[in-house]
């Protein structure tokens, strides 16, 4: 049997960096907690602004913690709110933008794929 270390992360406390799409806080990665294969990020999107996550080989799901916007996939924009997210598989992308008057907040979690 194995012990496990549990890692409490305040993510209040954690700093957060102002990007080109929104605001960003890693909450999820191998210097906070160790982790080998996934990150995992809060974001805050203002009224107007927009994310488009990477293209990678890699598994990403986005979910909509607070606020209103839309959700572009596939050339089609859908309305999206609390509980909404998407799942992009490796090679896939989407745009989220948070609506007029409203701000999001997005956790987006990133994993590889898993070898065959």
């Amino acid at each position: 049997m194995t012990a496990t270390t549990l890692t409490f992360i305040d993510t209040n406390q954690l700093p957060r960096v102002k990007t080109a799409e929104g605001e960003l806080t890693e909450i999820l990665n191998h210097a906070l907690c160790g982790a080998n294969n996934v990150d995992g990020m809060l974001r805050w999107l203002a009224s107007g602004e927009r994310f488009t996550p990477q293209v990678m080989e890699k598994h990403q799901l986005i979910y909509l913690m607070e606020g209103k916007g839309r959700i572009e996939l596939d050339s089609k924009a859908y309305d999206a709110s609390k509980g909404a997210g998407v799942y992009l598989g490796p090679s896939e992308t989407a745009t989220i933008q948070a609506a007029e008057g409203a701000r999001l907040k997005l956790f987006h979690l990133v994993v590889p794929r898993i070898p065959k």
